[in-house]
């Protein structure tokens, strides 16, 4: 092939999206690499090593293929990215039964918790993405907020005020666990315990009189679920309140 037609060629494939590219008829089949199995093989690294242990050459290691077979579906590791957090995305189902717009609200906040948790790599993973399963998920959620008479803007407002909040908040408690798994500590009386001299330091200042009162007080400081559950009635009240629905 002519290097003005391959220039051309490469140049066509960098303008169409990864999507569009995965919905044209397959190629013959020249090995069993296929995109999920890439993407699978890709998501199962980060959750067991972390997002900076995926790179090109170590997924074909694990994939057992060549270092460029990859590159027949992905273009480099910012396609892949995106591969990645479609195949998780995939597993964020809602169900049809909700009984209306905050049943299905509440529903994927949590689910969106369960999701990151499992796969806590998607906190430190920022780059904006559009990809199939994503899409699905504000499709369902605006549908369910259809017919309430708001407007577009109001309601894409709350479906991405809902899902900010809990990326936030599960961010939050994943940088918590991680701070404890490098220190070695197993619950939350071992991680008071390990940041006693530095809290007891701040509280002796007299400068944080509620905060101290709070660690007097509080009775549910491990229980992360109940503090995602209460923030995020907190904020789907918010939303009632303030739309009117």
């Amino acid at each position: 092939m002519p290097a003005q037609d391959k220039q051309d060629k490469s140049e066509n494939k960098g303008q169409v999206s990864l999507w569009e590219r995965l919905e044209r008829p397959a190629p013959a089949p020249r090995s069993t690499l296929t995109p999920r199995r890439i993407a699978a093989a890709a998501v199962e690294l980060a959750d067991a090593e972390g997002i900076d242990a995926v790179t090109m050459r170590r997924l074909a290691t694990e994939l057992g293929v060549a270092p460029m077979a990859a590159y027949r579906y992905v273009s480099g590791k910012e396609e892949l990215l995106e591969l990645m957090a479609d195949f998780v995305y995939g597993e964020l189902t809602l169900p049809d039964d909700t009984a209306g717009w905050r049943d299905t609200m509440r529903t994927l906040a949590l689910r969106i918790r369960t999701l990151i948790l499992r796969h806590p790599w998607m906190a430190r993973s920022a780059v904006f993405t559009l990809t199939p399963n994503q899409l699905a998920v504000p499709e369902r959620t605006l549908t369910k907020l259809s017919g309430l008479g708001l407007d577009a803007d109001t309601m894409m407002t709350a479906v991405r005020t809902v899902t900010a909040y809990a990326r936030g908040a599960v961010d939050a408690e994943i940088g918590l666990l991680r701070l404890m798994r490098e220190r070695g500590w197993s619950d939350g009386h071992e991680t008071r315990s390990g940041l006693a001299p530095q809290m007891r330091w701040l509280m002796n200042t007299g400068r944080y009189p509620a905060f101290l009162r709070y660690l007097g007080e509080a009775t549910r400081k491990d229980d992360a679920q109940w503090q995602f559950e209460a923030g995020l009635d907190c904020v789907l009240d918010g939303i009632a309140a303030r739309m009117g629905i």
